[in-house]
This record gives C-alpha cells, sequence and structure tokens, in this order.
C-alpha cells in the first residue's frame, strides 16, 4: 500500500478524528491499495507518555531498531560509523550521528551504552 497523504490535526478531513482523539492524535494516513483498488483511512495515535531522558553526550552511543528490509537505513547508519550487534539485533552508533540522521525516533530506549 502506498501513502499517498498525510494530514495533522487541525487539517482538512480531520476535525472528527480530533474531535474523538483530541490530543491522542498524531495523524491521519490516506493508504491506497491498487491491487484491491481501496483506499485506507488509518491513524496514529498516542498511547502512552513516559518520562525520558536523552543521551546527554554527543558521543554516547546508542542502539536503534531498524527493519530488516530498510537497506538505505542500514547504508546510512553504516556510512556514520555505525555497526550491527549481532547479539542484541540493533544498530549501535552515537548520538550526535543519530540526530544527523534524523532516526531519534528509533531509538531502543533504555538500552545506551557509552
Amino acid at each position: 500500500m502506498r501513502i499517498r497523504l498525510v494530514r495533522r490535526p487541525g487539517q482538512p478531513g480531520t476535525k472528527a478524528l480530533a474531535a474523538q482523539y483530541g490530543d491522542a492524535l498524531v495523524c491521519v494516513r490516506y493508504r491506497y491499495d491498487s491491487i484491491l483498488k481501496k483506499r485506507h483511512k488509518t491513524i496514529e495515535l498516542i498511547i502512552e507518555t513516559i518520562d525520558w531522558m536523552p543521551p546527554t553526550s554527543p558521543e554516547t552511543i546508542v542502539q536503534l531498531r531498524v527493519a530488516i528490509y530498510e537497506r538505505e537505513i542500514q547504508s546510512q547508519i553504516r556510512s556514520a560509523g555505525g555497526h550491527w550487534n549481532k547479539n542484541k539485533q540493533v544498530w549501535e552508533v552515537r548520538y550526535d550521528k543519530v540526530v544527523q540522521l534524523k532516526l531519534v525516533d528509533r531509538i531502543v530506549t533504555g538500552h545506551s551504552s557509552s
């Protein structure tokens, strides 16, 4: 399925969902399935909020979760000096590189080392 449109709360097409889900609504996506000839409207919700402390030093090594099929992202991490930790099944790379690559949302929480 291909995502053609992403709407944030307040944009056209989100009013009823924003009223229903409130601040938990992150976005509305429209996915198109060309094989079944269907459009799917999906939403992303915040289901939990907990305290989190980002790494304090740019040199801190953090662990990232990257799917096996995301070859381009794996290549970017490798180019930034990251490496695959086979035992933990995560990529390890410096925090400043993660920020530079805009992959902060992929950090495995609570599993960092320096």
